[in-house]
Order: structure tokens, then sequence, then C-alpha cells
């Protein structure tokens, strides 16, 4: 018998052996209770709080099953599972998995009990479990968290308000539902916030009633100090009286943001306009108790230089400063904030429907027979027929298989108002049914639509593009701080130079009251969003601002030949074989090698093969199947296999014999000879075919060029950009069909494992390159400046692009540069204007020539004129 040798273990080591298998059944426990699993003691089970806490919803989880029999106890066991009353149970046979859609009220441990009963053993999925704990763990958190966001502003909290009474049971239905609807999708993306930097005045607290009042008690103001015949005795301590309202109520959200500002060390956009208020609200008080300005019967009139101010002891009024900025800011503010919705606010109007239910095709369980049946929306499933009536919203991404009707594709169709679609036509979650109703079988659902990851682009440019705005806005608000010291330092030196108090306090004011940060903060932000989204109107999604910004910087265009310059099918042209080679035997070899790639290019070869096989051409000598064996794709993109097929022995008859075959496209002449390396540069694009060491013929493959693309690529050479073409055919082919589009420069015979170096030495040469192409050449889209996806409609969700076509002609391309070069020009513009408006305007002010409302005038201007011509991206 042989030793066993066992190492003694310290007591030590037992002990922290015993304390970690304790820890992990403690742990294992804790799951299990957050899940709902095991808690039947207490007053209040873990899945009703979770029922009350989410209003009595629904969930959905998946159920592993062990001793699933055959098909028929399968029918068994999801009629058990729907006899539980609420629960909708859906069994599939080849995974053994249950998914169920149950009331947040019931025990998932009642399930098990249930599926025991029928001989089943089941258990929650490792995700099911994790999703439960999480709901139960974070429902409160989130709850909190909600109310400290909100305590201060006062508003009400939809779902945290205090209910008065158990809700009903249609209420708890209703609200299930709502969590079905498409809209719910979109708010639960990522949206672009609102300006919450306590550098921007709170837009919530500039309101048109705000507005109305104060304007209703600045006009008295203006009229009385700009009209000297109606100033009656104790005119000034009226206008007071008015103006203080005006001052302390109307232009409370400025000085708001100023403290706000000050507390954090930091200086609010408007924190100038803030202090000239308030400056000439108290100089005109002391103006009052101090001089001439409070007797009776004093008069005055509007001086609009500061040397002709009258001296301190006369008195000068500034409450029409006070009044009339506060007027113009809050109607400013106002102006600025109506033209702030973003793409993704008006796309959530415009998808906004009633939809809860959908109705789908489905069998039924008992006869097989298909039949009709309505659902909740969130309950929808791939695989799936769904029935979208006239003047619905299609719920899911999908295939039209009965029907045609005309839709309106909104966001996701790329710039197009409306789109005929008929049977096998793919459409897309979002998109309005104008005709009649369409049977759609569902494709992607949820998070996985394109509507979903088009969404989550412009939502994640958004964040990107708020990061952006938040440091050009504290770029901007360093302008204040200098304001001030320049409006200090202006005030003394007119004190100095002219003696009167009045007008070095007027040149000061000015310089205040003229400073404008908020137009020189949203001089390229907004630009720059606008541009974004009138790109994704347009078809093409943006990464972010900085992408915009390179595409104008953009000196050559590459396109990848294939899924760009022409269309996607291809389709054969000739069969040249060495002599003695049977044609159509070239041709089945070539579409065995190629079956399961989803290439263009093989795509074409196994459609042309089976079409050979099903008319019956190659006689005899072809056989009906050719077995093909350890098929391997090299890193060139040559294909490489052992085909079963008839070889002459050495008497000349001809046997089924197992040989090495490749499929391989030729980079240049020197790879092939005679007849076959005419052949090769002929036509279109060459693969040739070869078996036991030797090439037996070449395959020609044509495919059509696009519409729109020689039109596409004379724009872009018009624009001064270089367009180069990437393609694995020789260089004649090549040479041929670029000339035809008038396409520059070519670089043939690359292989796809070099494609991205090719592209990296187009880069290397100091050019700044816009990589086209679709998702078989994302290596080169992410080694180029820019890479421009093109033809992913269902996928939109890669790294490697920073741009995403979603049409698919190549007009896109030179569209997309164009809108970029006038996006940048006009960011680019407007900081100048901005720069220059600043500079010009607190000149003229501490040099005496301007009022403090006509710098009031041109500070709320400035900012309206930046807003306004950045609106006129949305024409472009």
């Amino acid at each position: 018998m042989p030793e066993v040798f066992v190492q003694d273990s310290t007591p030590e080591e037992l002990k922290e052996s015993e304390r970690q298998v304790a820890e992990a059944i403690a742990d294992a426990k804790e799951a299990a209770r957050k899940a709902g699993l095991g808690t039947r003691s207490g007053d209040e089970s873990l899945h009703l709080r979770l029922a009350r806490r989410s209003g009595g919803g629904w969930t959905s989880f998946a159920l592993e099953l062990e001793g699933v029999r055959s098909a028929v106890h399968v029918t068994e066991i999801q009629r058990a599972l729907n006899g539980i009353d609420g629960v909708r149970a859906s069994v599939i046979y080849p995974t053994s998995t249950a998914w169920v859609t149950v009331p947040d009220d019931v025990n998932p441990e009642d399930l098990i009990t249930r599926l025991s009963e029928v001989g089943v053993k089941a258990y929650l999925t490792r995700s099911s479990l994790r999703r439960r704990a999480e709901r139960l763990e974070i429902a409160n958190r989130r709850k909190r968290l909600a109310q400290h966001r909100h305590s201060r502003s006062g508003l009400s909290i939809r779902g945290l308000s205090p209910r008065s009474g158990p809700r009903t049971p249609r209420e708890v239905d209703q609200e299930s539902r709502d969590k079905g609807r498409l809209r719910s999708d979109v708010r639960t993306l990522p949206r672009e916030s609102e300006p919450t930097d306590v550098l921007f005045t709170a837009r919530a607290l500039i309101t048109p009633l705000r507005l109305l009042v104060s304007l209703a008690l600045t006009i008295p103001v203006l009229v009385m100090n700009y009209a000297r015949d109606l100033q009656f005795d104790y005119w000034q301590w009226v206008c007071l009286g008015l103006a203080t309202p005006v001052v302390l109520w109307g232009a409370w959200p400025f000085h708001r943001a100023m403290v706000a500002g000050l507390r954090r060390g930091m200086s609010a956009l408007d924190a100038a306009s803030s202090v000239a208020i308030i400056s000439a609200y108290l100089w005109s008080i002391m103006m009052l108790t101090f001089t001439k300005a409070g007797d009776v019967g004093w008069t005055s009139s509007p001086e609009w230089l500061a040397v002709n101010h009258s001296i301190f002891s006369s008195g000068e009024l500034f409450l029409d400063v006070a009044c009339g900025s506060t007027v113009l800011l809050l109607a400013g503010r106002l102006g600025t904030r109506s033209g702030r919705n973003s793409l993704l606010d008006e796309e959530g109007q415009n998808i906004e429907s009633t939809v809860s239910e959908v109705t789908v095709v489905r069998k039924n369980t008992r006869s097989g027979k298909p039949v009709k049946k309505t659902i909740p929306l969130q309950e929808i499933r791939v695989g799936d027929d769904i029935i979208v009536p006239t003047g619905e919203v299609i719920p899911s991404d999908g295939r039209v298989i009965g029907g045609a009707s005309t839709i309106v594709p909104g966001l996701i169709g790329g710039g197009r108002s409306t789109l005929d679609v008929k049977v096998n036509s793919d459409v897309y979650a979002g998109g309005v049914n104008l005709g009649g109703p369409l049977k759609i079988r569902v494709q992607r659902t949820g998070s996985r639509t394109r509507l979903a990851s088009m969404h989550r682009w412009i939502a994640e440019a958004s964040q990107y593009q708020n990061r952006s705005a938040q440091l050009a806005t504290r770029s901007a608000s360093l302008l204040v701080p200098w304001a001030l010291s320049l409006a200090t330092l202006d005030f003394f030196l007119w004190w100095l130079i002219s003696g009167n108090l009045n007008a070095a306090f007027a040149t000061g004011l000015a310089v205040l009251a003229c400073v404008g940060p908020v137009a020189l903060a949203l001089s390229t932000p907004i630009a720059m969003r606008l541009g974004i989204e009138t790109s994704a109107r347009r078809g093409v999604l943006m990464r972010n601002a900085e992408t915009m910004r390179e595409l104008d910087e953009v000196t050559t265009v590459i396109f990848n030949r294939v899924g760009t310059l022409a269309k996607g099918e291809m389709a054969l042209e000739t069969i040249t074989t060495e002599m003695g080679e049977n044609p159509e035997l070239v041709l089945r070899v070539a579409g065995a090698l190629a079956m399961e790639s989803d290439h263009p290019v093989s795509k074409a070869l196994v459609r042309a093969a089976r079409e050979a096989r099903d008319s019956g051409a190659g006689g005899e000598e072809v056989p009906h199947w050719i077995e093909v064996n350890h098929v391997r794709i090299t890193e060139g993109g040559n294909f490489s296999g052992q085909v079963e097929i008839p070889v002459p022995d050495s008497d000349g008859n001809l046997e089924l014999r197992t040989v090495d075959a490749m499929l391989w496209r030729p980079r240049d002449l020197s790879e092939l000879d005679g007849r076959l390396a005419t052949a090769s540069v002929a036509g279109g694009t060459p693969l040739v075919v070869s078996w036991k060491g030797r090439a037996r013929g070449v395959i020609t493959l044509y495919d059509k060029v696009k519409e729109d693309a020689i039109d596409a690529v004379a724009e872009l050479e018009n624009l001064g950009l270089e367009t180069m073409m990437l393609t694995r055919d020789t260089y004649p082919v090549a040479r041929r069909f670029a000339d035809n589009l008038g396409i520059s420069k070519v670089l043939a015979g690359i292989s796809p494992g070099k494609k991205d170096i090719a592209v990296r030495s187009v880069h290397a040469r100091g050019e700044t390159v816009a990589m086209v192409g679709d998702t078989s050449v994302l290596g080169c889209l992410r080694v180029a400046d820019i890479g421009v996806l093109m033809g992913s409609a269902d996928d939109l969700d890669h790294d490697e692009a920073d741009v995403v076509l979603l049409r698919d002609d190549v007009e896109t391309v030179p569209e997309m540069i164009v809108l970029s070069r006038r996006v940048s020009a006009l960011a680019d513009r407007n900081i100048i204007l901005a720069w220059t408006y600043n500079g010009v305007a607190m000149a003229a002010a501490a040099a005496g020539v301007l009022h403090p409302m006509a710098a009031t005038v041109l500070m709320v201007a400035s900012s309206l004129i930046i807003e306004y011509r950045s609106q006129r991206v949305r024409k472009f």
C-alpha cells in the first residue's frame, strides 16, 4: 500500500481557514437574504418591501432548470408556473431555462416550490440574483439621493410624496405598464444635464413673471428720470420705492449667483452685473441722503458722457441704471434660454406616445396555433412577431414580414422625413407608422436597439461637451475680477484727474455693466453642441467637439473600396482556367472554401456556386456536394482548407480525393503567369483558386459603384482634399476603378492585416487622415486621425470609430467635412467677436464715452448675438 504523506497544519492556519469558511457562508446567506430567498420570517419580507418601494411593479428573472425530461414535460412546467396568480412564464427546452415575469410581491421560492411539485429543481441564475439583490439594496439609496438633490429647491418629486392610502390595482397595473414604454427607455439614458455650475445664474429663477413685474416697476423710473417735465415733487423718492423691489427681488437671481460663486472662491458670470446693480442702487441712496438730490423740487436730466455729470454736492441718481440693467438682464437671459433644447429633448418629445401594450402573435401552448395576445411592452422578446397599427410607434428593431407602409423614421432615419417599407425591409424603434398595419419580427429590444445606441452616442457627446463648456465658463469667469479691478482703478483715476465723484462712479459703473463673460463662455460650446446635433439630424454621429475640429483640419480622405464606394453586393464576372481545368469545378471549390465568411466577396462566390450547382452546370465531372474540412483564414485574408474533388489518377481516370486547396487574391502580376495573369488585370476583383500547389483558375467579380460616389469624390477634391482608395486588388484593377471615380491615388495590393500600416504611413507623411470604411477595417479606423464608420446600421457601438454614418450614400462624407468647417469657423468667429466686444466696450467705458445703460444694452446684445449666430448652425 503506497504511503500517503499529510502535511500537518498549524493551529493558526486551521483557525484562519475556519474563519474564511465562516465568512463565505455568511456572505452567501446575506446574498440569499437580499435576493428574497429564505426570508419568510419577520413582519415584512424583503420581496414585499420591494413591491412596496416600487409601487407594486413587475420584475423579470431567469431560472435554471434541472430534470426537464422532454418537450412534453416543458408544457407541463410552463402550465404549472402560469398557474400562479400574476405569473407569466416561458420555458426554453434546449437551454433548460425559464424566463419569468412576476409581480414584485411574489417570492421566487414560491416558484421553486411549485416546480419541485412537477419534478424539476430550479435555481435563480447568477445575473438574476445580482439584479434582484441590487434592486433591494439601492431602492432606499436612490430615494434618499433624490430627496437630497431636491431638498433645497422645494420642487415636488414624483414618487416621493407620501400617499394618503394604498394604491388601487388599476394604479399599480398602469404604473407597471408605464415602465415598459418606449419613452421610459429614453429617460434611462444619460441626458445632457442643465448647467448646474454656480458660475451660471440659475435658470429656474429667471421667470417671465419676474421679468414682467420688474418691467412694470422700471418703466415709471425710466420715464421720470429721462423726462424732466414729468418730475414732480418727491419724484426721486418714488423712484427709489419703485426701484427697491426691482433691485432686491427682480435681480435676486444674479445676486444669488454672485454670492454662491464667492462662497466657492470663484466669480459668477453675472457677478459684475450684480455688483453694478447694487452699486447704482446704494449710490443713489447715498445721493438722496447726503446731497441736494433728496430735496423737494430737485430735478435731473440724463447725461450720456462722463464729463457732463454734475458734481457730488449737486447729486446724481443711477436708479435708472439699476432698474434698466435688471430688466435687460432678465430679458436677455430668458432669450438665450429659449433656444437651449437639446436634440435628446426634442426627440423624446417626438416619440412620446401612449403605447404601453403591444399585440404579439405567438403559438398557443396547447393547440400550437398562432394567436394574437396583448402584452406589456417590456415583455417583447427577440423572435416575436408584433403588430404595429397605423399611427403607432415601432417599439423595437426588426424586419417587416407582413404589410407595406410609409413610416416617419425620426432621428434614426439619417435625415429622411419619410420612408417606404415593405416585406423584408428593416425598421427601427422610434419610427412612426403612417400607413397600414405592419407585422414585424423583432430582432433587437431595449438597450440593443439602434435608437438606444444613437441616444448613447449623442448623450456621451453632450456630456463631453458639457465638460468643455464648464472649462470655457471658468475661463470666461476670470474676466469678472479683471473688470472689477479695472472699474476700481478707473474710478480712482477719474476722481483724481477730474475731481468729480459722480463722473468717476459713472465710468466705473459703465465698466462693470459692459463686461460680457457670458458671451465669451457661450462663443464656442453652443456652436459645437448645435453642430453635433445638426450632424446627427443628417445621419452623422460624431463622438465629440474635438472630432469636429479635427475634421476641419483633415487633408486626406482614404476610402476602403469595399463597403464605401461600391454597393454591398458583388456578382460573378468571369472564370478563366488553365488548359484542361473545369471552370465550374473551380467556382465550386471557391464557394466551398468561402462558405463560412460573411465578406461581400465570399457571399458572391457562395451565391454563384449555389446557382451553378442548382442548374447542374459542369456535368457529371463536378460532384453535387463538395466536402471541405479544416478551413482556415490567414492573416492576409486568404482561405485554405481540404476539399474532396475528382482528381485524375495515373491512368487518367477521375476519382474523389481530398486535396489541399486555397482561395487567394494576387497582390501583383508576378504571382501569376500566362492567361491567368492577363485575366487578373483585365476585369474586376480577381481571386485565384489553386489546389495541389497549382493555380487552376482566376475568378473575377464586379460590384456596382454607388450612384453618388463620383460626385462625392469630385466635391472632396474641390474642397482641396486628397482622396485615396485602399484595396487588396492589384494596381491595374484598382487604378481603373479609381479613375472611373476621379480618385487621386490608390493603395493597392494591401492585405487586410497590413491596411492599418498603410494608413499610418500616410499619416507619417504629415497628413491629417480621415479613414472611411466598414466593420472589416476597424483597425484602420483606430489608427487614423478620424475614423469614419459606414454601413453599420445595426451596430453603432464601436470605440474605433470617431464618426458613424447612418446613411449609406458617399455624399455624406463631403457634407460632414463642410459642416465641420462651417461650425469650426463660426466658433472661431464667435470667440473673436466676444473678445473684440469686451476689449472695445471696456475701453470706451473707461474713457467715459459709454453710459452705463448703453453699456448694459451692449452687454446683453453681445450674448444674444452670439446665441443667434450659433443657432444658425441648425440651418447649415
